[in-house]
């Protein structure tokens, strides 16, 4: 059985709305109760009884949230925004208690929750370093073990005795993360800090973190990048709501999640002739993505094909129809259309009768992410008959095997599609024979 690093159990977490702040200074705290009667009898004016009421309602940021995590797996954490992950970060982290139920942690933490966490800004950043290793337990000896590959990994070799508080925003961010990670935690929590980094600190990142994982280490990272949590992940947990509401492999929970916002899956049929749509010429009645083994998918593999199909009525003979699909990458860029190029209709009339187009997609050619699919049927005149947008969706998933189009690179990379073209590579020891 694999050990436990993390164990989460009936958690749960309540938060006061409204609730007076306590670290008011001493005239805040003189005009508030100045003004308090006078509140009183507005609210009663209004209908309300009191103010006071406000301030005793609650809202739940988690509610019975359960899970285990084992020492070395590497977990991600999603959801929308206000969904509960930075609550139950600072509860893992010690940084805030819950109103109900417990989280257990084995081993020594490291967290990046936020930009700077636990640094003194007045401090400089050597005696940053020397003093989270502290926090962590950890001797002196130990940290002066880590310290230039630290500073080097940060790349702050020049400022490492300025205080912090000179820093930028991503001088504090790469040293703040080179510090959490390097300084051999048990367990590295991470937040969204990375999205203040630049593309490539993002990937010396994601290989720290990679490195972190297999070295027997647990990692929970939270991100609202999707490609980084399905590269690094191999399992994610959705939290909705305040409540865990998937827990699975990386590349279903994270579909799961993207076509829920979108209301969309691989697979959509119309059986009611009065609702399908089209016109007076032609008629959809479903569209379809398989894998290879012809399945309907809702995720695929980027290494391997897929195929994309389109089944639709002609109600009216003797017109040229150019059946056609666009696809649309997760923030609505066009990445590609495709037309129907059979030669057995191109250019020729179709009679009245049911056809089923299929479009074959090779393996390594779409990039990783989420794709929607707009289906449509025109006429060779440009007479629209069906226009159907986001009638399907599929997520494309990529590998850390090495073998995809984006070999030994962990780091993000752009682009609507990403062919494995072939190379060739000559090599000679003094240059002769090229």
């Amino acid at each position: 059985m694999t050990d436990i690093s993390i164990r989460v159990e009936n958690l749960g977490k309540q938060f006061h709305i409204g609730a007076l702040k306590s670290n008011r200074n001493l005239r805040e705290a003189f005009i508030n109760g100045f003004k308090a009667p006078f509140r009183r009898a507005a609210n009663l004016l209004r209908g309300h009884s009191s103010g006071a009421a406000d301030l005793n309602e609650t809202i739940w940021a988690l509610k019975d949230v359960s899970f285990e995590i084992g020492c070395g797996e590497a977990v991600g954490l999603i959801g929308g925004n206000g969904a509960g992950k930075s609550t139950l970060l600072k509860i893992i982290s010690r940084i805030t208690e819950p109103t109900e139920g417990f989280a257990e942690m084995r081993g020594r933490m490291g967290s990046l929750l936020e930009v700077g966490t636990g640094f003194h800004p007045e401090l400089t950043g050597r005696e940053n370093i020397f003093l989270n290793g502290a926090i962590l337990g950890m001797k002196r000896a130990e940290i002066k073990r880590s310290f230039d590959e630290i500073v080097a990994f940060a790349e702050v070799d020049k400022f490492i005795d300025t205080p912090v508080k000179y820093y930028s925003s991503g001088m504090y961010l790469r040293l703040a993360f080179a510090v959490a990670a390097h300084l051999e935690p048990d367990i590295l929590l991470v937040d969204e800090v990375l999205a203040v980094g630049d593309a490539r600190f993002q990937k010396k990142c994601l290989e720290k973190m990679q490195d972190v994982g297999q070295k027997g280490r647990t990692v929970l990272f939270v991100s609202h990048n999707m490609s980084a949590i399905t590269r690094l992940c191999k399992r994610v947990l959705l939290i909705e709501n305040g409540s865990l509401s998937e827990d699975g492999p990386s590349d279903q929970v994270v579909r799961k999640y993207l076509a829920a916002r979108r209301d969309t899956t691989a697979s959509r049929e119309w059986t009611d002739p009065t609702k399908t749509p089209g016109g007076d010429i032609a008629r959809l009645w479903a569209v379809r993505l398989r894998n290879e083994e012809g399945k309907i998918a809702e995720t695929v593999d980027i290494r391997r094909a897929v195929t994309l199909e389109i089944e639709f009525d002609v109600l009216k003979s003797g017109y040229e129809l150019l059946p056609h699909f666009v696809f649309r990458t997760e923030d609505g860029t066009i990445a590609f259309i495709t037309f129907d190029l059979d030669p057995a209709w191109q250019r020729r009339p179709r009679p009245e009768g049911r056809y089923l187009s299929k479009v074959f997609i090779p393996g390594n050619f779409l990039a990783e992410g989420m794709y929607i699919i707009n289906a449509a049927i025109i006429t060779s005149s440009d007479i629209i008959q069906v226009w159907e947008r986001e009638v399907v969706s599929f997520m494309v998933v990529d590998s850390m095997d090495g073998d995809s189009a984006r070999g030994g690179w962990v780091g993000q990379m752009s682009g609507a599609v990403r062919p494995a073209f072939k190379w060739a590579t000559q090599y000679s020891t003094n240059g002769s024979g090229i």
